[in-house]
């Protein structure tokens, strides 16, 4: 069973995608996507496993702001 992970971020940019991307990028991580538009700029990710910590850590320590939405 895979599981969806949602995010509340600060990626904006096309260059704040190619920064993330090889941190998402990993076997685990099915498919992931960032809407832009949103006002939350919304990080969902689907995944084999909840990797939520692993991910906001990650995230954060490439500099961006990273907090799973419930």
């Amino acid at each position: 069973m895979n599981h969806i992970l949602i995010f509340k971020t600060n990626i904006h940019s096309p260059i704040d995608m190619e920064a993330i991307s090889p941190l998402l990028d990993g076997p685990h991580i099915i498919r992931w996507s960032v809407d832009r538009e949103d006002i939350d700029r919304v990080l969902r990710i689907e995944a084999t496993h909840d990797a939520t910590h692993e991910i906001i850590y990650n995230i954060q320590q490439a500099g961006y702001h990273c907090e799973e939405l419930l």
